[in-house]
C-alpha cells in the first residue's frame, strides 16, 4: 500500500539538501519526530545514494523520503566556460586549488532510479524537471509515492500529466536551487502564497508548500491555504544532525551577512544563498551551464570551506534564515508543528 502524507503525525517535511546538509541522521531524526525526513541523491554516486538510504533506515522505522535531480540539457558553451575559468583563476591561486574540469554528467540518473526502485522508500521527490509517466509508474508499482517540485502553473501541468502523486510547490523564498524545469530562464518571483493559491485552484492533487517556512505561524498559514504539509530546509541547516559545514554554519549566525541573493555564480543554475565575496565578484559574470559551472567551482568551494572562509563558497539559505536556530532536529520539528491541530 502506497504511503500517504496524511499518515504523518505532523505535516512537516525536512527538505532534501544536497551537498552535505542532508544526512541519514537528519532524515531519521525528522521522521522519528513524526514528520518526514529526506536524503538527497544529488552529487552522490548510485552506490553512495544506496548507502545513505540504508543509513537512514538503520536509524528509524518511520517513513523516509529521497530526492533526485532530473537531468536537463546544459546551457553551457565552451567559450563561456573558458572565459569563466580565466575569471576564476585568481581565486584558485588564492586557495592554492585548481579550477575543476567540466564534463557532461547526468548525475547517474538511471542508476539512481534503480536504487529507488530497489529500496522502495516511502516517497521519492524530483527536482529540476519531471520524469516521464513510465518512470513515475514504475516507482508507484513499488509502492513509492512520487512528488515533483514545481515553481509555476506550467510546470504543475506537466507533472500532473505525467502522473505525479504530489506537487511540491516551491516559492522563490526557498534556499538553494530553484526547482525550475528550464535551466536558463530566470526563476519567477511570484511569492509562495500566490503560487499555492493558483496551483491548488487548478489541480485536485495533494500539495506540499516549500520556501521560507521557519516558524509555526508559517506552517499554519500554508496549511490554511490548502497545503497538506510544509517542507522546510533552511530551518534545519543548524540542526545538530545536519551535515552543514563549519563555514556555512558560522555565516548563518554572523551579523556581517545581511541578505540573500539568487545567483548562478556557483553552479550555473539559479539558487538562493547568503550574499558573500564570491557572489559580489562573480554573480554578474558567471555563465549559465549546469552541471559544468558547478564542477568548475567545486574545488574552490571545498578549499574555502577547508580554510574556514565563508566568502569563497556557497552559503545556501532561504529568506527566513535569520529566524532559524540550532538544536536537535526533533525540537525543530516540534517547534514548526506547535500550532498544528
Amino acid at each position: 500500500m502506497t504511503f500517504s502524507l496524511q499518515d504523518l503525525a505532523v505535516p512537516i517535511l525536512g527538505a532534501p539538501m544536497a551537498g552535505g546538509p542532508s544526512t541519514p541522521a537528519l532524515a531519521a531524526a525528522v521522521s522519528n519526530a513524526g514528520g518526514l525526513g529526506f536524503v538527497a541523491a544529488g552529487y552522490l554516486s548510485a552506490d553512495a545514494f544506496a548507502d545513505v538510504i540504508a543509513g537512514a533506515r538503520s536509524l528509524t522505522s518511520a517513513p523516509i523520503g529521497v530526492n533526485i535531480f532530473v537531468p536537463q540539457p546544459s546551457a553551457a558553451t565552451p567559450e563561456g566556460l573558458d572565459h569563466y575559468r580565466d575569471l576564476l583563476a585568481p581565486l584558485a591561486e588564492h586557495y592554492d586549488a585548481e579550477v575543476g574540469q567540466p564534463k557532461a554528467d547526468d548525475d547517474a540518473w538511471l542508476a539512481k532510479l534503480d536504487v529507488v526502485a530497489d529500496t522502495a522508500p516511502e516517497v521519492a521527490s524530483f527536482t529540476f524537471g519531471c520524469p516521464d509517466a513510465e518512470v513515475l509508474g514504475r516507482l508507484r508499482e513499488r509502492g513509492v509515492l512520487t512528488a515533483v517540485t514545481v515553481t509555476n502553473l506550467d510546470e504543475a501541468a506537466v507533472a500532473v500529466a505525467a502522473g505525479a502523486d504530489v506537487l511540491v510547490v516551491q516559492g522563490p523564498e526557498a534556499g538553494g536551487h530553484r526547482g525550475t524545469f528550464d535551466p536558463v530562464a530566470l526563476p519567477g518571483d511570484e511569492p509562495l502564497d500566490g503560487l499555492l493559491a493558483a496551483i491548488t485552484a487548478a489541480y485536485d492533487l495533494p500539495v506540499i508548500a516549500a520556501g521560507g517556512l521557519a516558524s509555526a505561524a508559517d506552517v499554519r498559514r500554508v496549511l490554511d491555504e490548502g497545503a497538506v504539509a510544509a517542507q522546510a530546509g533552511t530551518a534545519f541547516l543548524l540542526a545538530d544532525e545536519a551535515g552543514t559545514n563549519g563555514a556555512h554554519r558560522a555565516a548563518l549566525t554572523d551579523e556581517n551577512f545581511t541578505e540573500t541573493v539568487v545567483t548562478r555564480a556557483f553552479s550555473g543554475r539559479y539558487a538562493r544563498g547568503l550574499a558573500n565575496g564570491f557572489t559580489a565578484r562573480y554573480d554578474d559574470v558567471a555563465p549559465l551551464g549546469y552541471p559544468e559551472v558547478n564542477q568548475m567551482t567545486g574545488p574552490l568551494r571545498r578549499a574555502a570551506v577547508a580554510a574556514g572562509d565563508p566568502n569563497g563558497t556557497n552559503l545556501w539559505a532561504g529568506t527566513s534564515w535569520r529566524r532559524s536556530g540550532g538544536g536537535s532536529a526533533g525540537d525543530i520539528v516540534a517547534a514548526l508543528a506547535r500550532d498544528v491541530g
